[in-house]
Formats: C-alpha cells, structure tokens, sequence
C-alpha cells in the first residue's frame, strides 16, 4: 500500500539525529535495527546507549523482515482526528525475529482477524518522499 503524498494525512515521525538514520534505511527498502557490539543485544526504538550492558559501541545490522503478532488492540474511535475516517483500525506490536518489538500495522488483516502469533513480513510503504515506514502483511506460515 503506497500513498501519494499528498493524500497522507495522518502525523510523521520526527526526522532527526538516530530517528533519521532508521526512517533513511526504511527509505531504501532495508529494515535495521541496533545492534551493540558489546553484548550483541539487538534495540529499538534506536538511542545511543545499550539498555543491556551500558556500551556506547553499535552499528545498523539488518533484519530478517520478519516477525510475529505479538500484540494489538482495535480502536473504534479515533483520539486523534488524523485517523477519523479509519476506524476501526489496529495498532500492532510485532515482535520480529530479533527479538525487538515495533509498533506498527498489518496492512492486509482486518483487525477482527488478527491472531497472536501470525505471522508477518515488513512491507514498506512510501507515504511521502521523505518518510517511507515500515508495515507489515501475513507471511506464508
């Protein structure tokens, strides 16, 4: 599901400092996340310090895409106007191979079909030419 830009109307991240470098890399059809070079513990949301052992050494490391439902919940009115028109919709937590959880979307699940478990594939969505985001659709068991 690719938009045009001028049709998005829903709020963008904030591109600046790690946040930038993480949306840049969605933006290339590549999903990465922190990866410590100390203890090997994989991060996100991505911030200088690993929660694990305390080192200030990292790099960008790749996933695999893919994940499982960890987590959602339906929402059936907006608290945000932005999202009026799309109730009902659900926000996801996907845990993805590499431990790490991302809050995210199933674009291809209604949400009274979503299971914990199911799996899930990232699929990039371009939604302005400077912001493309990371959603997800259910992967072949």
């Amino acid at each position: 599901m690719t938009e045009d830009s001028s049709d998005y109307r829903h709020p963008l991240p904030e591109l600046e400092g790690l946040t930038q470098e993480f949306y840049d890399l969605c933006k290339e059809g590549t999903l990465h996340f922190q990866r410590c070079a100390g203890c090997r513990a994989w991060r996100h949301v991505p911030r200088e310090m690993c929660p694990e052992c305390g080192s200030w050494d990292w790099a960008w490391a790749p996933s695999t895409g893919r994940g499982k439902v960890f987590s959602w919940t339906v929402v059936a009115r907006a608290l945000h106007p932005a999202f009026k028109d799309d109730t009902p919709y659900a926000p996801v937590i996907v845990e993805m191979d590499e431990g790490v959880r991302l809050l995210t979307q199933v674009t291809d699940v209604a949400p009274d079909a979503l299971e914990i478990d199911m799996p899930v594939e990232v699929a990039f969505d371009a939604v302005t030419p400077e912001i493309t985001l990371p959603r997800f659709r259910r992967a072949a068991a």
